[in-house]
């Protein structure tokens, strides 16, 4: 049974990955795509605007896998600067302060930088390109 757990490990890493992207990539589509729409949408150039941004553009690079562990770096530090900046002055228990999901990306990006992509990602891609050529 564990065996066929551990099989499982390089694919589950590819979907951690993909899914937690995903819902953070919609993040960034809500703040400068305004899609899906929004009560209120940043003023461009403001802070929330900027980090839409990241949100966005690292946020499909993530979901992709190209450079993961560096878009996934800079998006733990987003993530831990969001927290800080936007939570913990309310509260100092994520759950009264609304920074649960600031938390949960932060060290679920900071684990990608360790871990990488996983196989299914352009990442994983161009190894096997490099590796066969």
């Amino acid at each position: 049974m564990l065996s066929s757990i551990y099989l499982l490990q390089p694919h589950l890493l590819s979907l951690l990955r993909i899914v937690s992207s995903l819902v953070l990539f919609s993040y960034g589509t809500q703040k400068i795509l305004h899609f899906p729409a929004a009560a209120s949408v940043p003023p461009m150039g403001s802070l929330s605007w900027i980090a839409g941004l990241i949100e966005l553009t690292l946020g499909f690079l993530v979901l992709v896998g190209f450079q993961t562990r560096i878009a996934a770096f800079v998006l733990s530090g987003l993530m831990a600067f969001a927290y800080f900046i936007g939570h913990a002055g309310k509260s100092f228990y994520p759950a009264q302060n609304g920074g649960v999901a600031a938390i949960l990306f932060c060290f679920v990006f900071l684990y990608l930088v360790a871990a990488g992509a996983g196989p299914l990602s352009v990442d994983a891609l161009m190894k096997r390109n490099r590796a066969a050529a």
